[in-house]
């Protein structure tokens, strides 16, 4: 078993790494406050070719797999960036997967080029406000009328909405009690976001505000069928597709944040004196901050196996999700322990393990709760009963 990084992984981390902390931590802090995109930011990463990382390179991309994607978002987390780095560009690698696989040859030819070349602002929309990480209970409906569909529903916590073009959107072509099972009966459409037919309102949320989340009210969304992504009702078991390297890239984003929040602690522990020496060289402070680098790197090497597995067409929903439950933990724990080290100054704006704080804190919510990973991993993997 080789651990190692190829020569071009490693490119890819250290190019993605330059690149990224180019963006100091005041940018971040700046753009988080206004609630402003990281446009110049986005424009760099996509000059510079690495927003298409999991695009096919016949439709522009680089043609690599997840587990280069996650190297690159992982970088960019790490250099302070967190998830209001990442979030500008991860869907376009996990959400366009869905089409890459799916999608008809028209609608791969124009949207991934678009995509990659950072041209196309695509977003993924599955949450529902009545349906949380229930799926199958989803109620937006796409119903036939001639060549068309004609959409109705509600979305919510759809990041991005408001600076994309595009949307994949997963909605009921079959409604659920007349499906054979609740995973029937679904369906994925790329659809444009039509504000004459979508109600677009951000929400006010906690952190990661540089990328804004919304709900969006769609009613009576005209849809050519030529837009339906696969086959009609076939919908869940190509979500599926979108939702482990969704759940390993967004764990190497916790990485990444763990590693920027227990930086700028250790950085402080050196610095600062207190009783005539560095805080650094008490126990009390350097075994918390030894313990959170421990944790980070054990969760590393689950969330590089997941991406491994992913890449090579193996089973990987165990790892997948395992690897977002430790990496989501040991993100949040460096985070806490850099704001405890720094003591009433981690608490202040100017030292930003505040604002990582606030960001590793979502990373356990979402895309899925720690709560669902154990419901998961209890019945899928131990074959306990349903619990849910």
């Amino acid at each position: 078993m080789d651990f190692d990084l190829t020569g071009a992984q490693r490119d890819i981390r250290d190019g993605a790494r330059e690149l990224a902390r180019s963006f100091d931590p005041a940018y971040w802090a700046d753009h988080d406050e206004r609630a402003a995109f990281p446009w110049e930011f986005y424009r760099a990463f996509a000059k510079a070719g690495w927003l298409g990382i999991a695009v096919p390179e016949e439709y522009g991309g680089g043609g690599c797999g997840v587990q280069e994607a996650a190297l690159l978002l992982e970088e960019v987390a790490a250099s302070g960036a967190g998830m209001n780095g990442c979030s500008t560009m991860h869907l376009t690698i996990f959400g366009l997967n869905v089409l890459a696989r799916h999608g008809s040859e028209a609608l791969r030819r124009e949207v991934l080029p678009a995509a990659a070349s950072g041209d196309l602002h695509v977003c993924f929309g599955v949450t529902e406000p009545d349906a949380g990480t229930d799926t199958t209970r989803i109620t937006t409906f796409a119903r036939r009328d001639g060549d068309h569909y004609v959409i109705d529903g509600r979305k919510i916590w759809i990041t991005k909405a408001g600076d994309s073009q595009k949307m994949v959107l997963l909605a009921r072509t079959t409604p659920r009690d007349r499906a054979a099972k609740p995973t029937d009966g679904l369906s994925v459409f790329l659809v444009d976001i039509d504000r004459t037919a979508m109600d677009i309102r951000p929400i006010p949320k906690m952190g990661r505000n540089a990328v804004t989340s919304h709900e969006i009210a769609i009613d009576g969304l005209r849809v050519p069928d030529a837009c339906r992504i696969g086959d009609e009702g076939a919908g869940f078991r190509y979500l599926l597709d979108g939702l482990n390297p969704e759940r390993i890239l967004l764990a190497h984003e916790a990485l990444g944040l763990g590693r920027a929040a227990l930086d700028a602690a250790t950085r402080y522990a050196k610095e600062r004196v207190v009783f005539d020496r560095p805080i650094g060289r008490n126990q009390g402070i350097a075994f918390p901050l030894a313990e959170a680098l421990t944790r980070l790197d054990a969760a590393r090497l689950m969330a590089r196996n997941a991406a491994w597995r992913y890449d090579r067409g193996l089973s990987c929903g165990r790892e997948a999700n395992m690897a977002k439950w430790l990496c989501a933990d040991a993100g949040f724990q460096a985070a806490d322990r850099a704001v405890q080290t720094l003591g009433g100054m981690g608490y202040a704006r100017e030292y930003h393990v505040e604002r990582y704080f606030r960001e590793a804190r979502l990373l356990r919510l979402a895309p899925v709760s720690q709560e669902m990973v154990l419901n998961y991993v209890a019945e899928h993997v131990m074959g306990l009963p349903r619990s849910y």
